[in-house]
């Protein structure tokens, strides 16, 4: 886990969970970035991006790929289009919705759960 701090005050933490809960990452050994986080207030100062940038370096060092899911609500807007702003590109699976790939024509509640998932080939 990393922890972000700016002037001694706590403002965003990241995780790496080496062992995906999402079962494609999983399969294939990605390791997935989650709980991002950075405070409101604290936010566009790039402390999101070094985190990221961190998190990356330790994941390159042992697989050449890193995943992430962002929920689809606007509340995860911000991390979306950063994501994509960092290279990160829909893992073409579509829409993941609590234990399963969603199926056309099935209703599916848009809660927390509901997520697309990205991979980046990290360099």
């Amino acid at each position: 886990m990393y922890v972000a701090f700016m002037e001694e005050q706590f403002v965003g933490y990241l995780t790496i969970c080496w062992k995906s809960d999402y079962e494609p990452f999983r399969e294939k050994n990605i390791p997935e970035i989650v709980d991002f986080n950075v405070l409101p207030k604290y936010r566009r100062l790039g402390i999101g991006t070094q985190l990221m940038n961190k998190a990356e370096n330790e994941i390159a060092s042992v697989n050449s790929t890193a995943g992430i899911g962002v929920g689809m609500t606007p509340d995860y807007g911000a991390a979306q289009r950063l994501y994509v702003l960092r290279g990160y590109v829909p893992d073409g699976l579509g829409l993941h919705w609590k234990d399963h790939q969603t199926q056309y024509g099935e209703e599916v509640k848009v809660d927390d759960d509901l997520a697309l998932y990205f991979t980046k080939e990290l360099k």
